[in-house]
Protein backbone atom coordinates (compact mmCIF):
# COMPACT_ATOMS: atom_id res chain seq x y z
CA UNK A 1 0.00 0.00 0.00
CA UNK A 2 1.61 3.60 -1.05
CA UNK A 3 1.49 6.18 1.70
CA UNK A 4 2.55 9.42 1.20
CA UNK A 5 3.04 11.14 4.66
CA UNK A 6 3.80 15.19 4.69
CA UNK A 7 5.01 17.02 7.58
CA UNK A 8 6.73 20.41 7.60
CA UNK A 9 4.13 23.25 7.57
CA UNK A 10 2.65 25.55 10.03
CA UNK A 11 2.32 29.23 11.07
CA UNK A 12 5.01 31.51 9.91
CA UNK A 13 4.89 35.47 9.59
CA UNK A 14 4.93 37.37 5.84
CA UNK A 15 8.71 37.19 4.03
CA UNK A 16 9.23 33.55 6.29
CA UNK A 17 10.39 30.30 5.32
CA UNK A 18 9.61 26.73 5.86
CA UNK A 19 10.25 23.89 4.22
CA UNK A 20 7.89 20.90 3.49
CA UNK A 21 8.75 17.31 3.31
CA UNK A 22 6.84 14.35 2.39
CA UNK A 23 7.63 10.57 2.77
CA UNK A 24 6.45 7.69 0.84
CA UNK A 25 6.45 4.18 1.59
CA UNK A 26 4.97 1.21 -0.23
CA UNK A 27 6.68 1.43 -3.34
CA UNK A 28 9.81 2.74 -5.41
CA UNK A 29 9.91 6.57 -6.50
CA UNK A 30 12.61 6.28 -8.73
CA UNK A 31 11.45 6.34 -11.64
CA UNK A 32 7.99 8.32 -10.27
CA UNK A 33 7.20 12.22 -10.78
CA UNK A 34 6.80 13.98 -7.00
CA UNK A 35 4.63 16.87 -6.50
CA UNK A 36 3.67 19.17 -4.29
CA UNK A 37 -0.61 21.02 -4.85
CA UNK A 38 -2.28 23.37 -2.31
CA UNK A 39 -5.73 24.16 -1.75
CA UNK A 40 -6.77 26.96 0.27
CA UNK A 41 -10.45 27.95 1.92
CA UNK A 42 -12.83 27.80 -0.96
CA UNK A 43 -10.86 27.37 -4.00
CA UNK A 44 -9.58 24.27 -6.41
CA UNK A 45 -6.19 22.20 -5.40
CA UNK A 46 -3.54 23.73 -7.83
CA UNK A 47 -0.46 22.92 -8.82
CA UNK A 48 2.69 23.96 -7.06
CA UNK A 49 5.81 22.25 -8.28
CA UNK A 50 6.82 18.91 -9.35
CA UNK A 51 10.04 17.11 -9.99
CA UNK A 52 10.87 14.32 -12.62
CA UNK A 53 12.75 10.91 -12.07
CA UNK A 54 15.64 13.08 -14.01
CA UNK A 55 15.24 15.98 -11.47
CA UNK A 56 13.71 18.03 -13.49
CA UNK A 57 11.67 20.62 -12.11
CA UNK A 58 8.29 22.33 -13.22
CA UNK A 59 6.82 25.13 -10.95
CA UNK A 60 3.64 26.71 -11.18
CA UNK A 61 4.83 30.35 -12.39
CA UNK A 62 8.16 31.95 -12.79
CA UNK A 63 7.58 33.49 -9.40
CA UNK A 64 6.97 31.40 -7.53
CA UNK A 65 10.15 29.46 -8.89
CA UNK A 66 11.79 32.33 -7.42
CA UNK A 67 10.57 31.42 -4.26
CA UNK A 68 10.32 27.75 -3.58
CA UNK A 69 12.49 25.44 -4.45
CA UNK A 70 11.61 21.48 -5.02
CA UNK A 71 13.66 18.84 -4.24
CA UNK A 72 14.12 14.32 -4.11
CA UNK A 73 15.85 12.20 -2.36
CA UNK A 74 15.16 9.16 -4.52
CA UNK A 75 17.82 7.30 -1.41
CA UNK A 76 15.15 8.12 1.81
CA UNK A 77 11.98 8.25 -0.56
CA UNK A 78 11.35 11.83 0.14
CA UNK A 79 10.60 15.15 -1.63
CA UNK A 80 10.74 18.52 -0.07
CA UNK A 81 9.45 22.14 -0.75
CA UNK A 82 11.46 24.93 0.11
CA UNK A 83 9.75 28.17 0.60
CA UNK A 84 10.84 31.46 1.12
CA UNK A 85 9.47 35.27 1.17
CA UNK A 86 6.32 33.52 1.81
CA UNK A 87 3.17 35.64 1.34
CA UNK A 88 -0.29 35.36 3.00
CA UNK A 89 -1.50 33.76 -0.68
CA UNK A 90 0.52 31.01 -0.06
CA UNK A 91 -1.81 30.02 2.89
CA UNK A 92 -3.22 26.76 2.25
CA UNK A 93 -3.18 23.20 2.55
CA UNK A 94 -0.46 21.52 0.66
CA UNK A 95 -0.33 17.81 -0.90
CA UNK A 96 2.44 15.40 -2.02
CA UNK A 97 1.33 13.37 -4.89
CA UNK A 98 3.04 10.79 -7.23
CA UNK A 99 2.94 10.50 -10.62
CA UNK A 100 3.72 7.15 -11.15
CA UNK A 101 4.08 7.35 -15.44
CA UNK A 102 7.79 8.20 -15.92
CA UNK A 103 7.83 11.17 -18.07
CA UNK A 104 10.42 13.37 -20.07
CA UNK A 105 9.03 16.08 -17.69
CA UNK A 106 6.54 16.67 -15.72
CA UNK A 107 2.85 17.17 -15.54
CA UNK A 108 0.76 20.01 -14.07
CA UNK A 109 -2.43 18.10 -14.98
CA UNK A 110 -3.89 17.38 -11.57
CA UNK A 111 -5.60 14.02 -12.54
CA UNK A 112 -2.57 12.15 -13.69
CA UNK A 113 -1.53 11.86 -10.38
CA UNK A 114 -2.13 8.49 -8.83
CA UNK A 115 -1.61 8.95 -4.92
CA UNK A 116 -1.80 11.86 -2.40
CA UNK A 117 -1.03 12.55 1.22
CA UNK A 118 -3.35 13.88 3.58
CA UNK A 119 -1.65 17.11 3.55
CA UNK A 120 0.14 19.78 5.91
CA UNK A 121 -1.27 23.30 6.48
CA UNK A 122 0.84 26.34 6.09
CA UNK A 123 -0.40 29.62 6.96
CA UNK A 124 1.58 32.81 6.59
CA UNK A 125 0.11 35.89 8.65
CA UNK A 126 0.17 39.25 7.47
Amino acid sequence: QVQLVESGGGLVQTGGSLRLSCAASGRSIRLDCMAWFRQAPGKEREFVAAINWSGTALYREDSMKARFTISRDNAKSTVALQMNSLKPEDTAVYFCAIDTTPRPTPTKVRSEYDYWGQGTQVTVSS
